[in-house]
Order: C-alpha cells, then sequence, then structure tokens
C-alpha cells in the first residue's frame, strides 16, 4: 500500500469516532462494572466480559486501524500506547512491529478464519453442549450454581441420554462433564480446533470477537464492536437454550428438547452463521490490508 493511500484523520473527526467508541462500549461494560462492584452475577450478560480476556478497559479503548494517521495534538498521548509510532503528520499503529513480534497470533487467527469460513456449517447441535455441562449435575454440581436447572436434574440427564451429540468446539467440549465426554461423537482438542471449526458453530460465532481482540490495534474498533454485538446476541441465545430457567432474568426459553425448540433455534443459528461469515470476510480483507499497509 503506498504511503499516499493512507488516511489521515484531523483531530475533531477522530476524536469523534472515539467518543462514538466510548458511547457503544459503555452500554456493555458499565451495567457489568456496576453488578461486579455489588458482587452480583448475570448469566447472559456477564460472559464476554468473564470468559474471555478483553477487559472492559481495554475494550473502551479506541482503535482507527492500520494505515490510518491520527493528527493533532491530542493524538501525541498515543506514542506511550503499545504498537503506535509517531510519524511526520501525526501517531498511527505500528503494523509491521505488530506483524513481527504477534506473528503467532496473527497466523492462527487468519489459519482459524479461513479455515472455518471455507467449511460448510452444520445445524445439528442444538445447543447441546451447555447440556451436557450439566450432565449428571446430582454428582457434578452445575457450572452456574446460582442458576437452576429447567427440567431438573434428571429431566436434563434424560435429554443428554436421548441425543446425539456431536460438538466441534474445543472451548466448549472442555467444560463437559466426565460422564458427558464420551457421550461425544467427536473428541475435540486444542491442536484439532483449526480442522473441526465450522461456521455453524455458535462458540465458534462467538468467538469472532476473541480474534478480533487479539489482532488489536492493528484492527479498527469499529469492527472490533462488531464482533462483540454479535457474540453478545448468541450468548442470549445458546442461553435461552441451555436446561437453565433464565424466567426470572426475562428471558423465554428455546425448549430444544421439543421437535418446535429444535427448529427455532435451527433458524436462529442460520441466521448468525449467515452474519458470522461476513464477519469473517470483513475481518480477513482488513487483516490482509492491515499487513499490506506501508
Amino acid at each position: 500500500m503506498p504511503a499516499d493511500l493512507l488516511t489521515r484523520l484531523a483531530q475533531a473527526e477522530w476524536q469523534d469516532r472515539e467518543r462514538r467508541h466510548h458511547e457503544r462500549v459503555a452500554r456493555f461494560a458499565e451495567p457489568y462494572l456496576e453488578r461486579r462492584s455489588r458482587g452480583a452475577k448475570h448469566p447472559v450478560e456477564d460472559f464476554l466480559f468473564t470468559y474471555y480476556t478483553q477487559k472492559p478497559g481495554q475494550l473502551m479503548r479506541w482503535h482507527p486501524g492500520a494505515a490510518v494517521v491520527l493528527a493533532g495534538p491530542a493524538a501525541a498521548e498515543r506514542t506511550g500506547w503499545k504498537y503506535y509510532a509517531a510519524v511526520d503528520d501525526g501517531v498511527r499503529v505500528d503494523a509491521q512491529r505488530f506483524a513481527v513480534e504477534r506473528r503467532d497470533a496473527v497466523d492462527f487467527a487468519r489459519l482459524i478464519l479461513a479455515r472455518t469460513a471455507a467449511r460448510p456449517a452444520q445445524f445439528g447441535c442444538f445447543g447441546l453442549h451447555e447440556w451436557a455441562m450439566a450432565y449428571r449435575s446430582a454428582v457434578n454440581g452445575v457450572r452456574h450454581e446460582y442458576l437452576q436447572l429447567r427440567l431438573g436434574a434428571d429431566g436434563t440427564d434424560g435429554v443428554v441420554d436421548s441425543a446425539r451429540i456431536r460438538c466441534t468446539h474445543f472451548d466448549a467440549f472442555r467444560f463437559y462433564t466426565p460422564e458427558a465426554v464420551p457421550l461425544n461423537e467427536l473428541t475435540p482438542t486444542r491442536r484439532t480446533q483449526r480442522d473441526l471449526e465450522q461456521p455453524g458453530c455458535l462458540h465458534a460465532n462467538m468467538d469472532l470477537y476473541k480474534w478480533a481482540y487479539k489482532l488489536t490495534p492493528l484492527l479498527p474498533s469499529e469492527i472490533v464492536m462488531d464482533c462483540f454485538e454479535l457474540s453478545w446476541r448468541i450468548r442470549t441465545m445458546d442461553m435461552r437454550a441451555s436446561p437453565y430457567d433464565l424466567a426470572d432474568w426475562g428471558y423465554t426459553p428455546i425448549a430444544i428438547e421439543t421437535a418446535e425448540g429444535k427448529a427455532e433455534y435451527v433458524r436462529l443459528q442460520r441466521s448468525f452463521a449467515e452474519e458470522s461469515q461476513a464477519l469473517r470476510a470483513r475481518l480477513l480483507g482488513l487483516l490482509d490490508d492491515a499487513l499490506d499497509a506501508p
């Protein structure tokens, strides 16, 4: 990418984008931080801040992405931020330094995104990974100890016992109870993650947020938040289809133990898969553009 194709943002312009990003993040982060301050939990809305390693303060920082020069005196602060450097007319992300120092992260993110995008989506899991995590709860307890099982322990076990379970996602499979592990038709591992992830998987699609923030500040914060908001909506569906009773939290269940519930699950799953594939393509395109930046 020739240097004359760099985008130059005046201070007022980039600060407006920064402000809008802060407002966008605050809508999700501030309720979480308020709950955390008083020791409260939320089974849906806490997930993206507790399961993933990106913290609210990190998410709040706005980044323009590679090939963008931030002009004006306020940009000078960023010379103290990691992977930023001063240039003749402002401050910008040092994409080449990032590419060298974070080569493993860049290569793995690109591999996962591209391979997942190339596979056919599977729509027969019906969210049973969450049920397998609560299997034999009379012995193992449940992961979310402050929640009740909608069908009780025996009813939850019955759904698992009568189902075909074929989860492809390692980071869901690793939370199965010991008794549920041999019931899964596959044995995902961290090593086989690159060979099994497919675009119908809710957790693989939630992880678009993870791959996006791991490439910070190479990618613009706007696409990181696009991935975050998609993951937020997927998490809502994931927990509605789980064995937990979330009625007191305002969520109606997707009763995957019924034909109607399975149909609703697949309908939503297909919609998320389509949306996620579009985001994967954008992430891959932006990553390539960033690595080509001068």
